[in-house]
């Protein structure tokens, strides 16, 4: 939070291993993720800067190590997920804020792995604080929604999105 206070600009983390991705525990809750961007200069600067804030509170005050999991997502991508049902996403094309990078999907990273089930307890609390690390920099947290989604966090910006 003092960061984005006092304008230091933190910098994204290194790349995971493509692996990292494609597990057989990632694919069975998110299938398809190895063609998602985790582009962390695709992403609006300010958005970013909150996210990658968000990171650090994570890490320094609850000891959770975060992963981008998917940050910008195409209209095309967007769409495909779409078409996958309501249990992926309800928003098409250019009706999420992924398309104008002001959103991302985050999960934990433990002893090398993603954990991103919320089955798991000790994600489950890491979901909770990850949302209020979240909103404490002024983001929204899908958590919070009707078809929750814990992973997901957003930077609303008014016209962004004609609804």
């Amino acid at each position: 939070m003092e960061a984005l206070l006092t304008g230091e600009r933190l910098v994204p983390p290194p790349a995971l291993p493509p692996e990292v991705f494609t597990t057989r525990e990632v694919e069975l809750v998110r299938p398809n993720l190895a063609r998602a961007s985790r582009e962390w200069n695709l992403l609006d600067p300010d958005f970013r800067q909150r996210l990658l804030a968000v990171f650090q509170i994570m890490r320094e005050e609850h000891g959770y190590e975060m992963a981008l999991i998917e940050g910008y997502r195409s209209p095309e991508r967007q769409a495909e997920l779409q078409s996958q049902g309501s249990h992926v996403t309800n928003a098409g094309a250019f009706q999420s804020y992924h398309q104008y990078g002001l959103a991302a999907d985050s999960a934990f990273l433990r002893e090398g792995k993603l954990v991103i089930t919320e089955k798991d307890p000790w994600a489950m609390r890491g979901y909770e604080l990850y949302g209020e690390a979240a909103e404490r920099v002024g983001l929204t947290w899908g958590g919070r929604w009707k078809m929750m989604d814990f992973g997901h966090v957003e930077l609303r910006r008014p016209g962004v999105m004609k609804r």
